[in-house]
């Protein structure tokens, strides 16, 4: 480059070059280096349907990858008994089912558990140099989350490298996912016309907190969260042969976190009737605690209904929350049942704060040292789903919705690692 190169030199637009033409330069030579290889042209092939596939010639096609676009020729073989055609190098590779090669699909999956399919596209394009459209990304990083889901289904083994804590907590909540208008036909929902835009999304988080912060109160450890979450039922009834979806995947996390392992376990929830028969289900000795905040809100909310926007109102709700605090449920209640007697909103809160009470002993579960907030439950349905799936302007289908918050939940529980390896290895043993 010469002496002093530097004064006059756009490094940028030489970094941006280079990397455009080592790039095609290594995309060449491992095309050339598979295409000249023709090991796999054999006689016959077994098909997966037991019988032989024999010989039909070389087929060439277009695979995007991370090193640019390649042409690859391949053996192809056709069952005559089940008239299936296939390419054994296809499998071989990790391009069987794709268009995309391995590291490729990779690169898509973490940037749309991220961010928007269209902006996946631009970050590929300008951060990798590689060109997939909007429209590849979506069905690639839909299908890759298809495959997170039978690995989250078939895999129940604890977590390598997290210790069992003293106490172990697991969160459950609820948020709606904006679907499209086929998925929410005929079903009751909170518009005006009483029709329903939103699924909602079931999460499951299950968290340790042994740290203490300096008021003495737990603090969540780092990276001790794990998150998984779909739009499944959660009712079981009493003549079904097995649990609800969302039961058997709140179970299977359970299991790999050791939850019923854990000396002390505890179940946090806003109070939804379904959290609480799901988990006497599920774990029929773990502390039950309705989250602090969630009973706190309910109060004033009948403090204004009661008093509307008076001063009154306000010293109302302040007054049944220290009652609440200092584990005065009782007095608490019997200030409710006189509301209930002449309020309609009354008599729902007394209802909830009655069947709850058991669950909202907050001074003595403080005492305990226990944490009384679903904060980090409520953090995990706003990161784990509303940061990707309730931006403006988006409508999923369930299935789409499902694939796109497994692969999120994985790589947000730092699994992405083991599911990806997992996937090498079905892929070579099928």
């Amino acid at each position: 480059m010469g002496p002093a190169a530097a004064d006059a030199l756009d490094l940028e637009a030489l970094e941006t070059a280079l990397r455009r033409q080592v790039k095609e330069l290594a995309a060449r030579t491992v095309e050339a280096h598979l295409n000249q290889d023709h090991s796999d042209a054999t006689p016959s092939h077994s098909c997966s349907c037991g019988g032989t596939a024999r010989y039909a010639g070389r087929r060439t096609k277009r695979f995007a990858t991370a090193l640019g676009p390649m042409r690859l020729g391949r053996a192809y073989f056709h069952c005559g008994e089940c008239g299936h055609g296939f390419c054994p190098r296809d499998r071989a590779l990790g391009l069987e089912g794709s268009s995309l090669s391995p590291a490729l699909m990779r690169m898509v999956g973490a940037v749309a558990s991220l961010v928007s399919f269209q902006e996946s596209s631009q970050l590929l394009e300008e951060l990798a140099g590689v060109d997939v459209g909007a429209k590849q990304v979506q069905r690639s990083a839909q299908a890759l989350g298809e495959e997170v889901a039978d690995y989250e289904r078939q895999t129940r083994e604890p977590d390598d490298g997290l210790s069992l804590p003293a106490t172990l907590y697991l969160g459950l909540d609820g948020t709606g996912v904006p679907m499209r208008p086929t998925e929410v036909a005929g079903r009751a929902g909170k518009q005006p016309d009483g029709s329903s835009r939103t699924r909602e999304a079931k999460l499951c988080t299950v968290w340790s907190a042994e740290r203490r912060d300096a008021q003495g109160r737990p603090q969540r450890d780092p990276g001790s969260v794990t998150y998984t979450a779909a739009i499944e039922s959660a009712a079981t009834r009493d003549t079904d042969p097995q649990l609800s979806e969302f039961a058997q995947r709140v179970e299977r996390e359970a299991q790999r976190r050791r939850f019923g392992q854990a000396p002390r376990q505890v179940v946090l929830g806003d109070g939804a009737k379904w959290i609480w028969g799901l988990t006497g289900e599920l774990f029929p000795e773990a502390v039950q605690i309705v989250d602090r905040f969630h009973a706190k809100e309910r109060l004033h909310r009948l403090s204004k209904s009661l008093y509307a926007d008076r001063p009154s109102a306000r010293e109302w709700a302040e007054q049944r929350c220290g009652e609440l605090d200092s584990g005065r449920i009782e007095t608490l209640l019997s200030v409710l049942a006189a509301e209930a007697a002449h309020h309609e909103e009354g008599k729902a809160a007394w209802t909830y704060f009655h069947e709850n009470r058991h669950r909202m002993r907050y001074a003595r579960f403080e005492a305990q040292g226990l944490c009384t907030s679903i904060g980090v439950v409520e953090a995990g349905c706003k990161n784990a789903i509303g940061a990707r799936l309730k931006r403006s302007g988006m409508h999923w289908s369930v299935r789409g919705a499902n694939s796109i918050m497994a692969l999120r939940c994985v790589r947000l529980s730092g699994r992405f690692e083991d599911f990806w390896e997992w996937r090498a290895n079905s892929k070579a043993a099928a």
